[in-house]
């Protein structure tokens, strides 16, 4: 063995696949040296600031910019007037209403100029020489704004009578969905021997990312182009988006994307002030910069979640699953966003059925407009939603059947034999060991010990809960992806690939597949995502796809530099093509202990090798995948919790959580990910909620208002894997970014109600806050004494 080879099997033993590597970027963040776009300022850059409607519901009667324009500073004030030219935002989605009529809306206007539709509905934009100058003037737009009757649940929008957002969609519904045989459904649940029906409503969520959007607009009228700095989950997605926007080629638009400080689906798409600032730039020939307070990110950023449903699930006499169905609504808030009509019809269709053998599905749901800020996708995206669907439901109905909540998860589990296995949601589980899975997560979090901890608590005063969970996610993929690979001049190598980083790491894990494949030293290898210009596709980030797709790109174009390479070795070494290998980074002819490692070929090659015809001049590459398809991880969460019956107040005291996430690249940074979506999940259950009043304003305005979960809320979490790796893909990997929410959500609200079943309480809506549960208690105490 060579040195080179000594050299390279060793660093793949601390930089390959599935080692604990820490983030590369992370020496850069801690220390305030990072690259928002806040950080940005272009010479002579203008600032733009937003006026937005206080009004839920209303005409635009008349909007006077004459005093704005006349205060100190400022350059300009835009209306809906001044924006024509440009499209509006639009809703591409393929879905079909059950009468096969697509989905109802119009597109999104920059700024509102007939009406308006919610709280924060931009209609003015001012632009200013300083931020304090645009902020005054905006507060001297005089609007004069009708109010109309609002309406803010997606339950009350669709009943007969209510305020139109739109005058012509009628009855408020832009999609009305209908999956699977409505008519075997229903009989197969009136042929059950028991059915349970459980309302279950998933609350409105603030996304609140770390770091409110900014972006600033540049135009070059010398050559028409447009350049956007924004933060974004993929720049070449934003760029098709804003070219469809803006009506222009290809070449002319590029978007750019530095750290991006969160963005949970939030930061995935087009905003209307990119398109005043954009608009603002060609008008006065200057970059123009806006960035966001935390106020107006309460009412300008998408949110998340507002389902409300019923779940139907039937059962035969031995506790199998018949059938089951999910009906009800999801609301869209005032406009129709690029994904909003995608989250309670298709995605939580995909992620109902969970590890359950189930012979027959429908779901149905109106998708409605109300008077309130718009709804897309946030952690999961519809995958926790089906989650805790199905998982609340399972308890109660172990509940109502007497049967231990364990067994009868059992009883229904989908057997690692009948892999693949066809789901009637019409996808396909390709691989899966459930009750090996289940098996070893009741043994980590020692759920037969659960008993004596129990009786522990309720000598200290406190009632504890015991919630399990399990979910399957499919997640998103079937989209092509960009893998380039590019030896540059100083001898670090880069990864071009279209996906985005925003939080999750991408530096070091795709470093390590490139690593592990092409044997290149870890600290040599850099990463581009944010620059559109220099992609040639990319799927961007969301849906827990990226290391199927950016990870298979960089293994696909790794193949293909080893192509190049061998050819290239072979002129160097004096041999033919065919009897070169590669291992571990290094070209050798078969059967010798000559050979030239990858690094020193392409030092050879920078120095001006001379090639002969036929043989490649370079080992860059620049690759596209084919579409990669969606992969099925999955998982078991337990968790225990106490609640003090005096106050309310809940603690979750034990967290383990058991996932098949196929081939993990990097185990810490694994572990990272699904502690944050359990945090998240924590959130919604105990905290979380949007609030808005009958009239439309907002109640939860502000973080005095919104309670996010803090760092005294987070358990010691306890995340380990059972990995049955993926075919789908060449790694193996099947996707981990929002897995800890899916099986958070239901964990800890099964935990909770279990904790309050010893006062006969069978169900609380979210967020179960202290109050919330106290109240209950109270009520229980009351009930028992007078019966």
């Amino acid at each position: 063995m060579t040195d080179r080879t000594n050299e390279a099997a060793l660093s793949l033993t601390k930089f390959g696949i599935g080692q604990p590597v820490t983030r590369k970027e992370d020496p850069t963040l801690v220390q305030g040296k990072g690259r928002y776009n806040d950080d940005i300022s272009l010479p002579n850059q203008a600032y733009a600031w937003m006026v937005r409607s206080s009004e839920a519901h209303g005409i635009i009667r008349n909007i006077d910019t004459e005093t704005a324009k006349g205060m100190p500073g400022v350059l300009a004030v835009l209306t809906g007037e001044d924006l024509k030219a440009y499209q509006g935002l639009k809703c591409t989605l393929p879905i079909k209403s059950r009468d096969g009529s697509p989905i109802k809306y119009q597109p999104r206007p920059a700024l509102a100029s007939d009406k308006v539709r919610f709280v924060g509905d931009p209609v003015a934009c001012v632009i200013a020489q300083t931020v304090a100058q645009a902020k005054d003037a905006a507060e001297s737009v005089a609007l004069d704004i009708e109010p109309l009757p609002a309406v803010v649940s997606a339950r009350d929008a669709a009943k007969p009578g209510a305020p139109l957002v739109f005058d012509d969609i009628p009855g408020n519904i832009a999609l009305d969905y209908q999956f699977g045989d409505a008519g075997k459904v229903a009989e197969a649940l009136a042929s059950s021997a028991h059915v349970v029906s459980l309302p279950l409503v998933n609350q409105r969520l603030l996304v609140g990312a770390m770091e409110p959007r900014s972006a600033i607009g540049e135009y070059t009228a010398s050559s028409e182009h447009w350049t956007l700095h924004s933060s974004s989950q993929g720049v070449f997605g934003m760029k098709s988006m804003l070219r469809d926007v803006l009506q222009a080629p290809a070449d002319k638009v590029r978007v750019l994307t530095g750290n991006v400080g969160g963005s949970f689906g939030m930061k995935a798409v087009v905003y209307p002030e990119y398109v005043c600032i954009l608009h603002a730039s060609k008008l006065l020939g200057r970059p123009v910069k806006w960035t966001d307070d935390r106020s107006g990110s309460f009412v300008s950023d998408h949110q998340g979640r507002d389902f409300d449903m019923t779940v139907d699930v039937g059962f035969d006499k031995d506790g199998l699953i018949t059938a089951m169905r999910l009906s009800g609504y999801g609301n869209l808030g005032g406009f129709c966003s690029n994904f909003g009509p995608m989250l309670p019809t298709v995605n939580v269709t995909k992620n109902l059925i969970s590890m359950y053998r189930t012979p027959l599905l429908e779901v149905s749901t109106k998708c409605v407009y109300s008077n309130t800020t718009h709804v897309s996708a946030y952690r999961g995206a519809g995958r926790p939603e089906g989650a805790l669907s199905i998982e609340r439901t399972m308890d109660v109905a172990a509940a109502e059947l007497g049967i231990d909540r364990m067994e009868l998860r059992r009883r229904n589990f989908i057997k690692s034999k009948d892999m693949p296995h066809k789901t009637p949601a019409g996808i396909t589980y390709d691989c899966g060991d459930f009750p090996g899975l289940f098996k070893e997560a009741l043994e980590r979090g020692d759920v037969k010990g659960f008993a004596k901890r129990k009786r522990e608590s309720r000598k200290a005063g406190k009632l504890r809960g015991l919630g399990v969970s399990c979910y399957v996610e499919t997640t998103a993929a079937m989209t092509t992806e960009m893998g380039g690979i590019r030896f540059n001049a100083d001898g670090t190598v880069t990864i071009v690939t279209g996906t985005l980083d925003y939080g999750q790491g991408h530096a070091s894990t795709f470093a390590q597949v490139l690593s592990e494949k092409l044997g290149i030293p870890f600290d040599k290898i850099t990463l581009l995502q944010g620059d559109s210009d220099q992609l040639v596709t990319g799927g961007g980030s969301g849906g827990s796809r990226s290391a199927m797709l950016s990870g298979t790109a960089v293994v696909e174009a790794s193949n293909k530099v080893i192509e190049s390479g061998k050819q290239l070795a072979a002129h160097v070494l004096e041999a033919s093509s065919g009897d070169i290998e590669f291992k571990q980074g290094n070209f050798t002819i078969a059967g010798t202990d000559r050979s030239i490692g990858i690094m020193e070929l392409a030092g050879k090659l920078r120095a001006g090798m001379q090639i002969p015809d036929g043989v490649p001049t370079t080992l860059d590459i620049t690759h596209v995948t084919e579409a990669v398809p969606g992969t099925y991880p999955n998982g078991v969460h337990v968790v225990e919790l106490e609640i003090d019956p005096d106050t309310g107040l809940t603690r979750v005291v034990k967290y383990n959580a058991v996932n098949d996430f196929g081939t993990v690249l990097n185990p810490m940074l694994v572990e990272g990910q699904v502690q944050g979506g359990i945090v998240q999940a924590l959130g919604q259950v105990l905290l979380e909620g949007i609030v808005y009043d009958a009239e439309g304003q907002l109640v939860t305005g502000s973080f005095m208002d919104y309670a996010m979960p803090r760092a005294h809320d987070a358990p010691m979490m306890n995340v380990s894997s059972r990995p049955v790796p993926t075919k789908l893909n060449p790694l193996g990997s099947k996707g981990c970014g929002e897995a800890g929410t899916s099986g958070g959500l239901p964990a800890v609200a099964n935990a909770v109600i279990d904790a309050l079943s010893d006062y006969g309480i069978r169900h609380l809506e979210m967020p179960m806050t202290a109050s919330k549960i106290w109240e209950a208690i109270e009520a229980a105490k009351t009930q028992k004494k007078s019966a």
